[in-house]
């Protein structure tokens, strides 16, 4: 009985659909359909078409999914349907939203020939109304569906900043975006704390390690990774020339220890080094060895952890960097793979690229992976304004992902 239901439902869709396609909307993008193997990205209504088309199949295949569930529906391949099903469900919701105002745009089309003015304006209104409607699920609530969950959501992240050209306008820049990342945190009520940092005499930051706790963080400031510029005039330049500085910035997926992470790696393949602290620390600074070292032998990255007294602390901290670099090692093996695989065309964070420009004398930002140009110079330095910047990447990266999911269809 279950199945009839659902292959009767199935046939009302078809139904639906083939009344569509004699409208005019839907004759127009079916005239698409032979050609949808060679798609061409420039034309709205064939992207339309290959959007639907993926939805249609996605509740094809959910139909297919409620057909296998037994009567008893006891088994753990049944517990795994269901599962699938309930998370199917919001497809399922657009797909019948899509037959409905279909249906209603029938209506309307017959309306718009009524002898009556005014029955006819209301046709032209509520024709408008359904367009737009239809427009908005075809065009943003399907496509948000039909893009897969980040798998990284949940992840905290690890940020490194390093000094690079233009010495210690380098370094003061350094401490600005080091202050901006702070800013952000609070903004965004995650939780930051600083895990390393080496100053210099000029009061600027060679190098830091913040810690950002809180859900999405990783997400939010992956694409901040890559080479950061400044050009400003800088305060020991009497000549008023200016200068070019970079900054260097590297987000890793924070990896605290778990009873899972250690997968990561084998524990004897990890180097342990301790040694005395080279740095500030007063009494106990060169009389107790608190500093340590990791290396880890196969991929030959070092981690050097001597802020903190204890050498409990810094062990801990440095193993905490260690599973940090080591899970992003893994995730951009992984996204290589799906682009050697699948030729993805999914933006990845190249770190010696240069991905941002802030210019003082003109207030202004420029993201040049975007093209993107905002004049709130000093908001973006706050963290307010940055969030800009971070909201354009992200939907600049659901379309590529979007895109390449449509010329596999």
């Amino acid at each position: 009985m279950f199945v009839t239901v659902m292959e009767n439902k199935q046939r009302l869709f078809m139904l639906s659909l083939s009344r569509w396609i004699r409208t005019p909307v839907g004759s127009r993008l079916c005239r698409f359909a032979s050609h949808l193997h060679r798609p061409s990205p420039t034309t709205s209504d064939t992207k339309n078409a290959r959007i639907m088309r993926i939805l249609g199949k996605r509740v094809q295949e959910r139909t297919q999914l409620s057909s296998q569930l037994s009567e008893e529906m006891s088994s753990a391949a049944d517990i795994s349907r269901l599962k699938q099903l309930k998370e199917s469900e919001p497809l399922q919701a657009a797909w019948d939203e899509w037959i409905r105002i279909r249906e209603l745009l029938e209506e309307t089309n017959a309306l718009l020939e009524d002898s009556d003015e005014a029955m006819r304006a209301l046709a032209v209104e509520e024709h408008q109304s359904l367009n737009k409607s239809l427009t908005e699920l075809v065009e943003t609530t399907v496509p948000a569906l039909l893009i897969p969950p980040s798998t990284t959501s949940h992840l905290s992240a690890m940020l490194e900043l390093k000094s690079g050209v233009g010495g210690s306008e380098s370094s003061l820049f350094l401490a600005n975006l080091l202050r901006m990342y702070l800013r952000l945190a609070n903004v965004r009520r995650w939780q930051a704390s600083v895990v390393s940092q080496n100053e210099n005499d000029g009061g600027g930051i060679k190098d830091a390690i913040v810690e950002v706790k809180g859900e999405g963080a990783y997400d939010a400031l992956r694409w901040e990774s890559g080479v950061h510029r400044v050009q400003r005039v800088p305060a020991t330049e009497a000549s008023g020339r200016v200068h070019t500085s970079t900054v260097a910035a590297i987000v890793l997926p924070l990896m605290e220890e778990t009873g899972t992470t250690e997968e990561l790696f084998n524990m004897d393949d990890v180097k342990v080094e301790v040694m005395r602290s080279r740095g500030a620390g007063g009494q106990h600074v060169n009389k107790t060895e608190s500093a340590v070292r990791l290396t880890h032998v196969p991929t030959g990255i070092t981690v050097s952890m001597q802020d903190e007294r204890s050498q409990h602390q810094n062990r801990r901290r440095a193993f905490t960097v260690l599973r940090s670099r080591l899970m992003d090692q893994k995730i951009m093996r992984e996204i290589a793979e799906r682009r050697a695989t699948r030729q993805n065309l999914v933006r990845t964070a190249d770190r010696s690229e240069k991905i941002r420009t802030y210019n003082y004398a003109q207030e202004r930002v420029t993201d040049h992976r975007i093209g993107l140009t905002l004049k709130n110079l000093s908001s973006v330095l706050e963290g307010d304004g940055l969030e800009d910047f971070i909201g354009a990447l992200q939907k600049d990266h659901a379309e590529t992902v979007l895109e390449d999911m449509l010329s596999d269809a």
